[in-house]
């Protein structure tokens, strides 16, 4: 059985890691609420964007654009570039661990070469340990990163993707669905869906606008898809980070009542103990003043 004094430093760690994990908790909790706003109020214009891209190409017929059919030629030999979203800190439960385990299934599967870009510090060894370390790490993204610079990465697999350097551009993140709900998935930014497919099934439901095109649809669609790519970009970035801070402020919400149940059951210990110990301090009392008697 452990001593008193054990105890009694058990019980001031606990108590110590209690108050860590509430502040990281209501931390979390307030970074939360920020990063949900933002990411809800961008998913709307996200969804429209989308939605004004398949009733253009439906109505406008056959589209031949270079981010949907690609350059032209043979890129399937091309490598497939696979970017996946992390954190850069931990004590976020299972999101890492979720989203480097999609990725590292979806490498596996890959036939052909392929570019790994990693955002988040915490993918790093867990790819090295794999046997596919990232061939480029992004650092400055943040908890907070600017439209700018997703934009700009964005810019630069599409100017990649036209010129044939890559077969596809894949985004492994974390979907935020609600706060109860997130989902690790594999996004494919390049080469984009046709939208006249996803969209036959609202097109045979009713009937659909008739628009005149004014430029014509072609320059609109080429204004249009590559703003589609960046705000698609853009919000798996919102999604992925605030999937994160709801992950930490669940695990630092659990962390902080095994901290308070841990503290509960020391405290019994130690009364348990503290009693021994005076019963056996009286027993010695009772038993010398009966042997000077």
């Amino acid at each position: 059985m452990a001593t008193i004094r054990e105890i009694k430093n058990r019980m001031k760690a606990v108590g110590n890691i209690k108050r860590i994990t509430r502040t990281m908790q209501m931390i979390a909790t307030a970074k939360f609420a920020a990063a949900q706003t933002r990411a809800t109020a961008a998913k709307p214009y996200t969804e429209g964007v989308f939605k004004l891209v398949q009733e253009l190409a439906a109505t406008a017929g056959d589209i031949d654009h270079p981010l949907i059919s690609g350059p032209g030629g043979d890129i399937s030999a091309k490598p497939e570039l696979v970017l996946i979203l992390t954190s850069d800190r931990g004590l976020c439960g299972p999101y890492n661990g979720g989203v480097l385990r999609l990725a590292m299934s979806h490498l596996r599967s890959l036939s052909v070469p392929c570019e790994t870009e990693l955002v988040g510090k915490k993918g790093v060894a867990f790819l090295k340990f794999q046997g596919k370390p990232a061939t480029r790490h992004h650092t400055h993204f943040g908890d907070n990163p600017h439209r700018e610079e997703i934009e700009h990465l964005a810019q630069e697999y599409m100017d990649r993707f036209s010129a044939g350097e890559l077969s596809a551009v894949r985004v492994v993140y974390t979907r935020f669905i609600s706060a109860g709900k997130q989902s690790p998935e594999i996004l494919q930014l390049l080469p984009l869906k046709p939208p006249s497919e996803s969209g036959e099934g609202e097109k045979a439901s009713g009937p659909g606008a008739l628009y005149e095109f004014s430029p014509e649809a072609g320059e609109l669609l080429s204004e249009l898809l590559p703003e589609t790519v960046r705000t698609t970009l853009a919000q798996c970035f919102s999604d992925a980070i605030v999937s994160e801070h709801v992950s930490r402020m669940v695990a630092m919400k659990s962390a902080t009542d095994a901290a308070g149940k841990m503290g509960k059951t020391l405290t019994r210990q130690y009364n348990r103990a503290r009693q021994a110990q005076i019963t056996t301090e009286l027993t010695e009392i009772i038993s010398g003043a009966a042997a000077l008697e």
